[in-house]
């Protein structure tokens, strides 16, 4: 069991419900969020909070000194579509983020960190259906481009310093207890917010681009597993395909009708419909089944059904 645990990117999509799983596996005096964000979401102040830029490598290891840090979650990153509008903060934020939680394990007092990788890293070259572990990768996108860098640069750290790193290529991330934060596939989380709420969505890749998916439950699920998994079980130290379930806008679409008969849907494909069209469609995800038993539980009936109930509560 770590001594304490450091979140940092708490406040995105997938930081603020990892953060609160920590805290109800671990107890919340044990988990510290941080984001560079003035105003987080109320629910991550109900434990240790503090404000902080990955960039800012001073403060980042003061704060793991002070807080007797032993795990960190890496979760701070400029995603797909945000960083096309500003490539060199994202290179800057996802590279040197990284490197700095690098740096920080060198002097021992981390023993292991969790980064995720993405879809992202493959490209029009790539088998699209049923991407291997090992294959071409050439991204078209910045942060395609960071993310195999920084799978490399994660593989390094491990055999050079023996840094217990660890790493799942996660692809869309569906969830509704937070708001999308700049991504491709952020489209299949926009969509359930405008059928709950008006009826009708105007999707911006064009209706056959087909992505591998997750729901956020089985996105956090898949964190906590290979976390937990014994350290000689973890044979790869680039990161993980993992899959949940792979779909089209259209797919999507025709599943949410079911439950909401008259939602209409308009396809306007901008720039974002490019760089989804460079992705896999579906993933060979059977090494992280090997290696510590991955399976998601969620499949699109099941996630849809379960981000219609929820969101009818909050929207």
């Amino acid at each position: 069991m770590p001594s304490n645990i450091l979140v940092i990117g708490a406040a995105g999509q997938i930081g603020t419900e990892l953060t609160l799983k920590l805290r109800e596996v671990y107890g919340a005096d044990r988990v510290i969020a941080t984001d560079i964000t003035d105003s987080p979401p109320e629910a991550l102040l109900e434990g240790p909070f503090e404000k902080l830029n990955i960039l800012d490598k001073e403060k980042l290891f003061e704060v793991v000194k002070q807080n007797n840090v032993s795990e960190i979650y890496l979760l701070a990153a400029l995603l797909s579509a945000t960083a096309e509008q500003n490539p060199a903060l994202g290179w800057d934020l996802n590279m040197n983020g990284l490197s700095n939680v690098l740096d920080l394990s060198r002097e021992g007092q981390i023993k292991r960190i969790f980064w995720p990788s993405s879809i992202a890293v493959f490209g029009p070259n790539t088998p699209k259906n049923n991407t291997p572990q090992r294959t071409i990768m050439e991204p078209t996108t910045v942060y395609g481009i960071s993310k195999v860098a920084g799978e490399s640069w994660c593989e390094y750290y491990h055999k050079r310093y023996g840094v217990d790193i660890r790493s799942v290529r996660f692809p869309g991330i569906v969830g509704y207890k937070s708001a999308p934060g700049g991504g491709t596939t952020d489209y299949a989380v926009h969509i359930f917010h405008e059928a709950v709420k008006n009826g009708h969505y105007d999707c911006f890749l064009s209706e056959d681009s087909e992505l591998p998916m997750m729901y956020m439950p089985d996105a956090i699920k898949s964190i906590l597993e290979i976390m937990d998994a014994p350290e000689e079980n973890i044979s790869l130290r680039t990161s993980y395909n993992i899959s949940g379930v792979s779909f089209t806008p259209k797919t999507l679409s025709d599943a949410i009708r079911k439950e909401i008969p008259d939602f209409t849907v308009s396809y306007t494909p901008d720039y974002r419909d490019l760089i989804a069209k460079s992705w896999p469609s579906t993933l060979d995800d059977s090494l992280a089944r090997k290696d510590w038993g991955w399976k998601p539980d969620f499949g699109l009936e099941d996630l849809v059904n379960d981000m219609l109930v929820n969101l009818r509560e909050v929207v």
